[in-house]
């Protein structure tokens, strides 16, 4: 197990809590951008992937946990998203 990989994942998880809050309350999707979350999911996937065929210790919890996080603030963002086009006409993304 590496101590930093650890520091690394709660790190970038312990903002993720922020980010839900935010894109909850304030029922916008702006100055989100739904490519960058995909591609943290994605990202946090393939950490999973890894930690089972390659590396199994218990840091693969830290990255479910993550992954798990992103994965609600894109959903957050897809209800925002097609709530700002129902109540905001001028509404472009």
């Amino acid at each position: 197990m590496s101590i930093f990989e650890a520091i690394m994942l709660i790190c970038f998880g312990a903002a993720w809590p922020f980010s839900i809050y935010k894109s909850y309350k304030s029922k916008a999707c702006y100055g989100k951008s739904i490519i960058f979350l995909i591609i943290v999911f994605i990202g946090y996937i393939s950490g999973i992937i890894h930690k089972i065929y390659f590396s199994y210790d218990k840091i693969i919890f830290l990255y479910i946990t993550n992954s798990i996080m992103v994965f609600i603030d894109i959903l957050l963002y897809i209800r925002n998203y097609y709530y700002n086009k129902l109540y905001s006409p001028s509404y472009k993304n």
